[in-house]
């Protein structure tokens, strides 16, 4: 029977009942007394040399207020970067300054020039449009290989290059890798493209600054998924704040998907200008200017490798990659290609031999940072596109030669310095094939090719790495902050608990998951947990929600924190019967003296907490109220196989998608709804980005997808309904929920299903094609069938 409450069960969303009903509490929903609002003049060249900015009409207008420009902030620190990155000689990468508004030059088409605050915003865009700026159009910097090649035209003059930096990993391994090719029985090269994404989160960023002259505190409203770090960035980086005297505020945010895990510069300057006109300042962003200043995602163009030995077992993998930075280097975007997408290139394989290079390269384009899986979703592409390519070649079952080449004894220690703690992916792929129904795709096939169309199915497996830790190891590769996560329970005297986070949520329903984890293990009823987050000056020090973190790591800092509650309520439980500590039990609420009917209920308990009467106060300090944090002393380790069939129209190459499975490995899993929902969107992205989402840059930088006019998102009819499995679960052996992260899952396993089966349905119509580069829209998949 399904459990009705507790870990395991699937209580209804508790946070969707303000969110149906048009209650949540956005950042646009908020406004401050007298404050004033931002727009600001964006670049419409990619590449330029800014000459003069006059403003003189502009401030004449009607309601202006101020308005600002990159003199304004000469001595103000740029928008920092949170990782850096060391290239494969042991050199340090390129970092240019990032200022808030532009100096001297704009290096994309979106780039700050100015900012126009007014009474009302309409004003504000008026005065934009009478500003005056003189600019020297440059050559644009769009392509990577060509920014690599020709040194004349560069993004930031005070670089010596366009390369950010070049890194190889595992540089050791490289002799040993290219002996391992050299010997190899059979060679399979396959060149891809990563395409450009659009994160596009259902509500776009906003930012309210506000300034308190009495107490000269600064307060940030932001759609932030982690307010702390954007407290430390620009507090400390930027605007030089203490971070006493800032508090960051990231109420209900209508998704993420990555791109509001970084600190922007609309940020910094909504905090600046409110201190300096000691007024509230608000922005908030068009979908419009969301395509040209959010950042973007993926872009990475790879030439991978892989050399089998006559046996067909995986003897080595080598990867060449150019993944784009854009203009500047956002947040984390250093590590995505790199530490988050290299460690992966072992997959699910017992592959001996590794070598990864990486080039990452500045280009007048939009920054590019993590998106949903972030550099997880690159690896497996690369890794399982090559693996359905070799199979090809060598005429082999592709579900065979990976099952062949499996993990399968854990722990497993790959060649690209992690360790797999657990995993079962035969487990994985045995309840795919009956999900998929394997054995009935011929007839299916055949059914298709009655109607003229043509059908194919693609299988492939993923692995990825989440919460990303530990905080000493990823210090040593360049990470400038810590990965540990934090919580405090705070219970009330009547047994309530409060239970502050710096998890962030944001569609992900911590609020219903979390409270299923304390109660369980107190024995209290859900309603009785509440979760509060997303304000520092309430919640402890935390790192914010991504990489599939929040319940391994933030979920892991509340039972420690909880386990604190739970000891010092068995002394008080002790006190109060007379009996050892070391006897006392807790179970479903209710505090028992082993082998005795004595017994004390929780309430009672957390009551004596706050009125001390009866037990001594040297022993046990009043009050209950307890604060943990949690560093993972490894990455978790979800995995999975996926299965997508299609039927592709040979007249039009237009591609349906007639069935999605989908078999996860998550370790334990607290609420089974909540992961398949979970698991949902990310498949969703996932077909996004195999069918119809691409940000396509001209030669002048120009971006012609910067609208949904050209950009193609899924719409309910592009998707089909998806089989979700999660019942192969090996829990995560480090953490103590033995949980492993679902988040990204879906994004990751989903676009190389969707290409191996289009391959494989044109392959069954005559046409010798091993690779489409995603999109793979009917114009590409008719050009590839009509040569």
């Amino acid at each position: 029977m399904p459990k009705d409450h507790g870990i395991g069960a699937s209580p209804k969303r508790r946070e969707d009942i303000r969110f149906l009903s048009g209650t949540g509490n956005y950042t646009d929903d908020m406004n401050v007394n007298g404050q004033a609002y931002v727009h600001f003049l964006r670049s419409d060249v990619a590449h330029g040399r800014i000459k003069s900015i006059n403003l003189d009409a502009a401030s004449a207008m009607p309601g202006v207020v101020k308005i600002f420009t990159g003199a304004d902030f000469e001595g103000v620190g740029g928008i920092p970067c949170g990782w850096e990155i060391t290239d494969k000689h042991g050199n340090a990468m390129q970092e240019p300054a990032h200022p808030v508004l532009a100096q001297g030059k704009v290096r994309y088409v979106g780039d700050q020039i100015a900012a126009v605050v007014a009474e009302t915003l309409e004003q504000a865009r008026d005065a934009a449009e009478a500003i005056d700026v003189d600019i020297e159009e440059l050559p644009a910097v769009v392509d990577m290989a060509g920014a690599l090649v020709d040194g004349s035209t560069k993004v930031h003059d005070d670089l010596t290059s366009n390369l950010c930096y070049d890194w190889g990993f595992v540089e050791e391994n490289k002799p040993a890798v290219e002996a391992a090719f050299a010997d190899a029985a059979h060679v399979t090269t396959l060149e891809l493209r990563n395409n450009r994404l659009i994160a596009n989160p259902m509500e776009p960023r906003v930012a309210i600054g506000d300034f308190e002259r009495a107490s000269g505190n600064s307060t940030l409203f932001t759609t932030s998924q982690n307010p702390h770090v954007i407290r430390l960035l620009m507090g400390a980086f930027v605007l030089g704040i203490p971070e006493h005297k800032l508090r960051v505020v990231a109420p209900d945010v209508g998704g993420g998907f990555g791109t509001k895990i970084f600190h922007y510069a609309e940020e910094a300057f909504c905090t600046f200008a409110a201190k300096a006109l000691n007024r509230a300042v608000k922005w908030t962003s068009t979908r419009s200017e969301a395509f040209i200043s959010d950042a973007h995602g993926r872009d990475h163009v790879t030439t991978i490798q892989l050399a089998l030995d006559a046996d067909n077992n995986f003897t080595a993998v080598r990867t060449d990659t150019m993944a784009n930075m854009g203009a500047y280097l956002s947040t984390f975007a250093p590590s995505v290609p790199t530490w988050l997408h290299g460690t992966l290139m072992a997959g699910n394989y017992k592959t001996p031999l590794v070598y990864v290079n990486v080039k990452a390269v500045f280009t007048n384009t939009v920054p590019v940072d993590a998106y949903r899986g972030a550099g997880r979703p690159e690896a497996t592409y690369q890794l399982e596109r090559v693996i359905d390519k070799a199979a090809l070649e060598l005429g082999l079952d592709p579900i065979a030669l990976r099952r062949q080449n499996f993990i399968t004894e854990f722990p497993y220690a790959t060649p690209v310095a992690v360790e797999y703690d657990t995993g079962d992916y035969h487990a994985t792929m045995d309840v795919l094939e009956k999900m998929a129904d394997l054995s009935g795709f011929e007839a299916r096939r055949k059914a298709s090719e009655a109607r003229g169309m043509l059908r194919g199915i693609g299988i492939n497996c993923y692995i990825e790495a989440c919460g990303i830790a530990p905080s000493n190891l990823v210090g040593q590769l360049g990470a400038r902050a810590g990965l540990y996560e934090s919580a405090t329970v705070r219970v009330n005297a009547t047994g309530g608990l409060v239970v502050m986070t710096g998890s962030h949520s944001h569609g992900q329903g911590h609020e219903t998951a979390f409270p299923q984890v304390i109660a369980e293990m107190i024995g209290i009823d859900e309603s009785m947990v509440e979760i509060e987050h997303g304000d520092t000056d309430k919640a402890p020090m935390g790192m914010g929600t991504y990489g599939s973190r929040s319940l391994a790591v933030g979920g892991s800092a509340m039972v420690r924190a909880t386990e604190k509650i739970i000891a010092k309520t068995k002394k008080i439980a002790a006190h109060l019967m007379e009996a050892a500590e070391a006897d006392i039990e807790l179970k479903d609420g209710t505090f028992s003296v082993a082998g005795t009917d004595k017994s004390v209920a929780w309430g009672d308990v957390t009551l004596a907490a706050y009125v001390p009467h009866n037990y001594p106060l040297e022993d046990i300090e009043p009050g209950l109220e307890e604060t943990a944090f949690y560093d993972p002393a490894n990455f978790t380790y979800p995995s999975g196989a996926y299965a997508c069939e299609v039927e592709v129209d040979p007249d039009t190459g237009k591609v349906t998608i007639e069935a999605f499975n989908a078999a996860d490995d998550f370790g334990n899993v607290v609420n089974p709804m909540i992961v398949d929902g979970q698991v949902h969107g990310g498949i969703g992205q996932g077909i996004g980005q195999a069918l119809l989402e691409n940000a396509a840059y001209d030669e002048n930088g120009q971006l012609l997808s910067a609208s949904y006019m050209d950009y193609a998102m899924p719409r309910a009819s592009d998707l089909p309904f998806y089989g979700v499995d999660h019942s192969c679960q090996t829990p995560c052996t480090h953490n103590p929920l033995g949980v492993k992260g679902c988040g990204e899952a879906g994004a990751i396993g989903s676009p190389p299903a969707v290409v191996n089966a289009v391959v494989n349905a044109l392959r069954s119509g005559g046409h010798d094609i091993h690779h489409i580069d995603m999109p793979v829209s009917p114009s590409r998949v008719w050009q590839a069938m009509n040569g």
